[in-house]
């Protein structure tokens, strides 16, 4: 009969790891980390919403890197009982509004809605008379703010009248008119101190009013029953009091006028260069009146040059002002012909240069091979180089070429942050661009959303944006945290953008125009050029390329 001897070895701290192993065993823990998914506002509208000028529209301004959410509202509606007909949001959120500004927080639906008539027991009024806040549910807790502005055009012309001052907070209201306007007989040609639907008591309108003495009204807003108030005061304009008469917004090329004129009178505007004796007067067509104020766009200006330009009604000068047109600024290196390679490592710049462009490489390295390269055989004009930009199934996911001023700053997994975005002072009309494209079939999708992509053309992208972004744009591409470029954010002063979605197969020149939205000095530059449109989902079409050459930045 054999014998079975057991040997125990006995190891430094082993008995003990294992009674400590056998005793978390069986303890039930909750340690597994929940995903980041994010909550999003993608739609909102509410009752007697307009535009900043008053126009009737639905649409908000949403910026989702900002989390916030901007609406204005004509003057039909009570600001602080405003019902939202529509609130849409990502990845079913669950939606709690704060209670200080909801007015019935528990009868406020907890899901998006298309149509707040469709609900049932439901109360979506809020109190936006300060921005309110609504937290965004999903694994994580997202915090929106929805501001929300009342226009009142509070349109008041009297004969003579050469600018208006209202205040809302303290209900005063004071006229200035021209110095031989007799104030005991002014004609009221309009007096709607209440907005286009309010009500004014005693209503002079069509009247010869006596404006001696401070008057006061009773006003009553086109949303409330009761009445608010007002004390008018009409002065005659001081002589050489011109602030208000013209203001100069210049750009490069360009120079946006604004300012106040006598009722019914048509301003004449002229500008010359610095120095010269003859001045240019702009047609009396483009010159834009409405009430007592003015618009006029001054074109085919040089840059960074002086200027002066004045305004005049009947024949005499009410405002002047100098300016300096912003300089026409190149964009750096554009041409694409710099780049330098460290292993597998291809980078837009001379080796030990400065870096303005960059590319998603550094991601795509980290498990293959670069996927956005210089070409020296295949170029716009025959030499130098260009950009080679191709989708690609590396490894792991589809990862779109690209190049985009900016830093590409780390790698976080197989997702990449990015820093989009180089310092820029001007004011360019286009991007031109040479481009050549091979169009694949989508058949690479990383986000479901997507889905329906499968089997459709691709598209390549090229996109211009100037920003007044305090800093750099951060972009994380990994879906979970997922913190994208978003054409709407209200830091954009001006957007363009070119998408194809069918082969080019030879260079072609294109002007990207730029479509300026506010009138506000840029302080960045982003340009951004991908092979596939959907690449930041990790969705396009495998073999997909564009070559890009020659960018440059038009003044006209």
């Amino acid at each position: 009969m054999k014998r079975l001897t057991l040997h125990i070895f006995s190891f430094p701290g082993l008995l003990s790891a294992l009674g400590c192993l056998l005793v978390s065993a069986c303890t039930i823990r909750n340690d597994i980390p929940y995903p980041i998914v994010e909550g999003a506002i993608e739609a909102i509208e509410v009752e007697g919403q307009c535009d900043a000028d008053g126009n009737a529209t639905t649409k908000a301004t949403i910026s989702k890197n900002d989390r916030k959410a901007t609406l204005y509202v004509d003057d039909t509606v009570d600001l602080s009982n405003l019902r939202i007909t529509r609130l849409t949001v990502s990845n079913e959120a669950k939606i709690r509004p704060d209670s200080l500004h909801s007015k019935d927080a528990g009868r406020f639906p907890t899901v998006g809605f298309e149509s707040a008539d469709a609900l049932t027991d439901a109360n979506t009024r809020i109190d936006f008379r300060t921005p309110a806040t609504f937290t965004l549910r999903t694994y994580q807790d997202y915090e929106w703010k929805v501001s929300v502005t009342q226009v009142i055009n509070r349109d008041v012309r009297l004969e003579g009248q050469t600018s208006m001052v209202a205040d809302p907070v303290n209900c005063v209201a004071v006229v200035y008119v021209t110095a031989d306007q007799p104030l005991n007989a002014v004609k009221v040609e309009s007096f709607k101190l209440g907005g286009p639907h309010g009500k004014v008591y005693p209503d002079p309108t069509g009247q010869i009013y006596d404006f001696t003495t401070e008057r006061e009204f009773l006003v009553t807003h086109g949303w409330e029953e009761a009445s608010h108030k007002w004390k008018v005061n009409v002065y005659h304009q001081v002589e050489g009091n011109t602030s208000a008469a013209l203001t100069a917004f210049a750009m490069s090329t360009q120079a946006r006028l604004t300012g106040e004129v006598q009722n019914g009178k048509q301003p004449v505007v002229e500008y010359k260069k610095a120095g010269e004796a003859a001045w240019t007067a702009l047609p009396e067509t483009e010159v834009a009146v409405a009430g007592t104020s003015y618009a006029a766009t001054l074109k085919g200006l040089t840059p960074g040059a002086d200027y002066e330009c004045r305004m005049s009604v009947d024949g005499n000068v009410m405002g002047e002002q100098a300016f300096t047109t912003a300089a026409a600024l190149p964009l750096t290196d554009a041409l694409f012909d710099n780049w330098h390679q460290v292993e597998k490592l291809w980078n837009p710049w001379t080796a030990g240069g400065t870096a303005f462009w960059d590319t998603g490489n550094r991601g795509a390295t980290t498990v293959g091979d670069s996927n956005s390269v210089p070409t020296s055989d295949d170029t716009c004009n025959g030499s130098g180089m260009a950009a080679v930009l191709e989708s690609k199934w590396i490894v792991l996911k589809f990862a779109a070429g690209n190049i985009f001023t900016g830093d590409y700053v780390k790698t976080v997994g197989t997702n990449g942050v990015l820093n989009f975005g180089r310092p820029f002072e001007s004011f360019p009309s286009k991007l031109r661009v040479n481009y050549k494209y091979t169009c694949m079939t989508i058949d690479k999708v990383g986000d479901e959303a997507y889905g329906y992509l499968k089997g459709r053309p691709d598209s390549c992208h090229i996109y211009i944006a100037l920003t007044d972004w305090d800093q750099p744009r951060e972009i994380r591409t990994r879906p979970s945290e997922r913190q994208l470029f978003d054409k709407e954010d209200t830091h954009i002063i001006a957007y363009g953008e070119l998408i194809r979605g069918e082969s080019v197969p030879v260079w072609t020149r294109a002007d990207i125009e730029l479509n300026y939205r506010a009138y506000r000095r840029p302080k960045y530059i982003l340009v951004v050029a991908s092979s596939s449109k959907y690449g930041d989902f990790f969705t396009g079409g495998v073999g997909s390329k564009m070559w890009v050459d020659n960018f440059e930045l038009i003044y006209d």
